[in-house]
């Protein structure tokens, strides 16, 4: 019988301060009638539509000295790519590498780290995705 992924998992040093960061990022909130508060080495987030992959943050001695070997790809839900990577520039993200149009026009993601270090992308919107694949008026002609 197969197994399924509860949640993910992401150590840090201040889980509460992390938990916070990441709050808005996702548009997630603590789990009802379990507030996340400053002190706490464990911080969950949920989705409030219920449909996303919960996240928990735990505190760990140790700090990140090396690349994630899992990481989170974020697509944002209506705003463009570069949109939604200006909010997260703003909110504290930091660019790590911009791999935008790598295979091509309209293509590619930028990976950023978050106040601890730990990598992300951020990917196209299903909007530019669907303009993407959209035949052009010169495919029609």
């Amino acid at each position: 019988m197969a197994t399924f992924i509860s949640h993910l998992t992401i150590d840090c040093s201040d889980a509460y301060s992390l938990s916070e960061w990441w709050k808005p990022v996702l548009g997630y909130e603590d789990v009802p009638d379990d507030p996340n508060l400053p002190g706490h080495d464990e911080c969950m987030l949920v989705d409030p539509a219920g449909k996303g992959m919960t996240v928990l943050f735990i505190e760990v001695p140790e700090g990140k000295s090396v690349k994630n070997r899992l990481h989170l790809d974020l697509r944002p839900r209506e705003d463009p790519q570069d949109t939604e990577i200006e909010r997260l520039i703003a909110h504290g993200a930091t660019v790590v590498a911009d791999r935008r149009g790598q295979y091509g026009p309209g293509t590619g993601w930028v990976t950023l780290a978050d106040p601890e270090g730990n990598e992300f992308c951020v990917l196209r919107s299903p909007a530019q995705l669907a303009e993407q694949s959209a035949p052009t008026e010169a495919a029609d002609a």
